[in-house]
This record gives structure tokens, sequence and C-alpha cells, in this order.
């Protein structure tokens, strides 16, 4: 691009800062406040301390991988975190729930393409169906053998979907539960994130990180008013702890700027409801804050009548970051699946 195309693209992101500014403040009548300390000596660092590796993807994305227990461990459970976080969002689970466990389950947790500490990705590349292909890699790479349990927050449910869609025949053998949490099969274009993200300030972002990602790319505070804004006030329900909203908001400052971008086409159009019927023998946990502004605990109302075996589970209050708005909420929920999925198993085997 030459000079006067890179300043017209300047001119248009700093046209949008001012616009953004506004569209940010009214997205919604209310950003997140802070509210009493309650995490004043928690060890968020944790799961940096965890063991460590990377999973190459089928077309050169390192996926970096963070694991908790025992290799051998006769059941895994594998985490999949949402758009614009990483591992870390399951700080609560995987301290509460390795207490409870001990050696018994593996857990794995890792950050999808674009996010965390995994590399960046090709526009073409950030997909729902792609990051269903990634699971099956850190599946096959991570889990080769035994029953592995599934639980997805956001576009990681989504990510598990894709997956049932791709890999049917591994939910009729290996994959025994699923968790699917503040997600939906489709329709999102129609409600919550995206119908707020579609006005000609996004638009002409978007176009921007065609044209000139490098530029976009270092105008990571246009995207912050432009994007984050909304996501913010959509995180949570109630007042938390100061804490907590650095530790959430740390996540969302660290995504690549055209990683936010890139995904929001995806996030709009991806349809997985064929791949419900998949899971329609699998016991399922499905989980919803009904202040989600996100995706709105309606979908998740829609997608538990759609599964026989799932359970339906209302958070009241919470926002689109349940796990960590009331974390002890989400942990018994996946202690119960992996329970429920164990005791079937074992009648299947009987």
């Amino acid at each position: 691009m030459n000079t006067a195309g890179r300043l017209s693209v300047l001119g248009g992101l700093l046209s949008a800062v001012a616009l953004g500014s506004m569209a940010g403040v009214n997205a919604f009548r209310s950003a997140t406040r802070p509210g009493r300390e309650i995490y004043a000596d928690e060890d968020f660092d944790l799961m940096t301390r965890d063991r460590a590796s990377v999973v190459r993807t089928e077309d050169g994305v390192d996926l970096a991988v963070r694991e908790v227990g025992p290799v051998d461990a006769p059941l895994t459970v594998v985490f999949v975190h949402g758009y614009c976080l990483s591992a870390l969002s399951w700080h609560f689970q995987r301290r509460q729930l390795e207490q409870r466990w001990g050696n018994r389950v593996r857990m794995v947790f890792y950050d999808q393409r674009g996010h965390g500490e995994s590399s960046k990705a090709r526009s073409k590349s950030c997909t729902v169906s792609q990051l269903g292909r990634d699971l099956a890699t850190v599946v096959e790479e991570k889990v080769p053998d035994g029953p592995i349990v599934l639980v997805g927050h956001s576009m990681g449910g989504m990510t598990v979907l894709a997956l049932a869609g791709q890999r049917p025949e591994w939910f009729e053998s290996r994959v025994i539960g699923v968790g699917l949490i503040s997600t939906t099969a489709a329709g999102l274009a129609e409600t919550g994130l995206t119908r707020n993200l579609q006005n000609p300030v996004i638009d002409g972002f978007r176009l921007a990180v065609r044209t000139a990602p490098a530029l976009v790319q270092n105008a990571r505070g246009a995207a912050r008013v432009l994007i984050t804004p909304i996501l913010r006030a959509a995180s949570y329900g109630t007042e938390v702890s100061p804490r907590l909203l650095e530790f959430s908001d740390g996540m969302l400052d660290r995504t690549s700027v055209l990683t936010v971008v890139n995904f929001l086409r995806t996030l709009e159009l991806h349809d997985e409801s064929a791949s419900v019927e998949v899971l329609a023998d699998t016991p399922a946990v499905v989980i919803c804050g009904d202040q989600d502004m996100v995706i709105p605990f309606v979908s998740s109302e829609r997608l538990a009548a759609e599964l026989p075996k799932s359970e339906l589970i209302r958070v009241h209050r919470a926002g689109h970051l349940v796990q960590l708005e009331f974390p002890t909420v989400v942990t018994d929920a996946v202690e119960a699946l992996v329970d429920r999925a164990l005791v079937e198993e074992r009648s299947d085997v009987g």
C-alpha cells in the first residue's frame, strides 16, 4: 500500500476511534464495576507453571498446551476456551478440580490459534471448522487412548460441536461426556455479541484489517475502543474482584487485534446445528448465565432441548465469563458431569 493509502486507512481508523468511543459506551447500559476484593491471595499464575508443550496443527500453527495430572490417568478432560481468552480462563476449574480429583483425572488445556501463547494464524484459517480440526489434533497428540470428556466455553463450545461433526465416531466410543458453557450451535448473527458489532464502525475496521493489517496491529488503542468495551461490559453480570477484572482484561488485551477481528466473521456465520445430533447419546451439561449479553441464555435453552442426555444449569446474575464469575458452580457441574459419564460408561461396558 502506498503512503496515500496508508494515510487514508489511518484517517479511517481515527474516525472509527471517535465513533467507536460512543459505540463502546452505548453498547450496554453499564460496564462491569469492581466489587469487593476477595482474591487478594489468589495465585493467578498457577497455570503458567503446569506441564507445557506445543502441538503443531495441520497448517503449521503451534498451539500452546498445559497439562495437570498423570499421563496414564484413567480419564482425561480437555478444556477449550472462548473468543479473546486463553487457557488461563479455566484457572479456577484447574485449581479446584485438581484438589478434588488428584491423580484420578488428567486435565489438558490449550490456547486456540491466535490466542494466548499459541502462534498467529492466517485470516482464512480463523474459522470454527478449523478450530474443530485443531481440537482433533490436540486429542490425537496428547490423548491418543482412553476416555475423554470435552468442556468448551463460548467459541470453545462451538469448537467441540465442530469436532462432533468432523469425528462422529469419537462420540460413539471415546468421548463420554461434553460440557457446553455459554455457547450456541448457531444463530449468533441474530443475537448477542455480533448484533452489537453490526455497525459501520466495525465494518470499517474489518476493511482496515484486510488492507493494512500491520497498521491495524500497531493501532491497538483503536481496537480497544471499538470492540473491547463491548466484550468487557458483557464479561460479568455482578460486581467482581478488582484482581479478577485485571486478570480477565489481561487476556483480552493480550489477544492480537488481527485475531479479534478475523474471528468475528466465523462467529456470525458458524452453524454446527447438524453436529448436535451426534451428541444424542452423550451425557452433557449446558451452563449459561442469565445476564450473558454475548450469547443469551435462550441459546443455551435451545441447545439443551436438543440434547436428550443434557442437564441445563442457569446461573443467576452471571455474565459471559461464568466460569470466572461463579467458578464453584461451573466446577461442581463439570465434576458432576464426569461422575455421570463414568457411571454410564461402566453401565454400557457391563
